[in-house]
């Protein structure tokens, strides 16, 4: 399966992805461990289920599975039977894997946390707390300049810009974000436009959304870093194995690789456990791909230097992000370069 993409993956693997996915990811919430306790019960230890080539002994093989991902992998001999997963599924092999839990990653040790004029990808944004949670403040990742038509608009994730669909359509968007020192009464950047409702109890796609530039000379399309200008505002599909990097809010550049382009996991946002269908999994190289704080990154391809995911979620092992195409029909937007 190295090298394809989601619409080339076999149907009877994609089959079996299903049925492992409706008998063992379980839409219930993430229960809350002790310092000494992992459940090994699959519908609260099985955080994800997920297509890629078996990885037996360290070392990746060509032959197709069907990944189990896990919060902790334990030894079969301390599993009661019952709560074994299967070596297979409707004939297909099976693989577990240890990716700790996912969660949204609004906000951390700030790195590319300045005030920007023009603003950039990659750099802090994000909006101003009100109601209850008023006095709190936060920061994500500016991802990408979109437009639809001649307007122009900041790209990110609706948890980076809407606050989990919780902020009214114009709320202020400021660069820097607010935890990063931005001030209310001169950095407001972009109101906010447009978002994807996140679904409690049903299955999402994308976390997404956009914000209208009040000045179109104040952003810039280059993102930072290492990425730079990208090649092509069409968008190249993810593939397994397919290099990749980004810079975000709070790591900065780092580089990675995809692991797995159709993977239903589920998230930890305040809203509650979320689950989402067909994301692509990344893994980082000599350490994290993204932390907190990343959210709404752009992930692009190191070979043709074209847009291929916008991140929203991670745990210690793994980063996940939508893809990017879902993206942009989702919010009838085109990249800006």
């Amino acid at each position: 399966m190295k090298g394809t993409s989601r619409k080339d993956i076999d149907s009877a693997v994609q089959d079996a992805k299903r049925e492992a996915t409706t008998r063992f990811l379980s839409r219930s919430e993430i229960g809350t461990p002790s310092a000494y306790a992992v459940s090994a019960r699959p519908q609260q230890n099985v955080v994800g289920v997920g297509l890629g080539t078996k990885v037996t002994k360290g070392k990746a093989t060509r032959q197709p599975c069907v990944r189990f991902y896990v919060d902790r992998k334990l030894g079969e001999t301390a599993i009661p039977p019952e709560f074994v997963l299967p070596s297979t599924v409707n004939g297909v092999p099976t693989d577990v894997i240890e990716t700790g839990r996912f969660l949204a990653q609004p906000a951390a040790v700030p790195v590319q946390q300045r005030r920007q004029r023009p603003a950039s990808p990659g750099c802090s944004i994000g909006f101003q707390f009100t109601g209850a949670k008023a006095g709190f403040v936060m920061a994500g990742t500016f991802g990408a300049v979109v437009a639809a038509g001649s307007v122009r608009y900041i790209l990110s994730n609706n948890h980076v810009l809407a606050d989990e669909n919780s902020l009214p359509i114009g709320s202020a968007i400021f660069q820097p974000g607010l935890l990063d020192h931005g001030k209310v009464s001169t950095d407001q950047i972009a109101r906010l436009t447009r978002f994807v409702p996140l679904k409690a109890g049903a299955a999402n796609v994308v976390d997404a959304a956009i914000a209208e530039v009040l000045v179109a000379k104040s952003v810039r399309p280059r993102v930072l870093g290492k990425v730079g200008a990208l090649k092509s505002a069409t968008p190249i599909d993810a593939t397994e194995g397919m290099k990749v990097h980004k810079t975000g809010r709070t790591t900065g550049y780092t580089r990675g690789s995809i692991f797995d382009v159709s993977a239903t996991v589920k998230v930890q946002y305040d809203l509650g456990t979320l689950t989402f269908e067909d994301q692509v999994l990344i893994r980082g190289e000599g350490g994290p791909f993204s932390g907190a704080g990343d959210s709404g990154s752009l992930i692009v391809d190191r070979t043709s230097a074209r847009a291929t995911g916008l991140l929203f979620a991670g745990s210690s092992r793994f980063t996940i992000a939508n893809h990017i195409g879902d993206v942009l029909d989702a919010l009838d937007v085109v990249l800006v370069l």
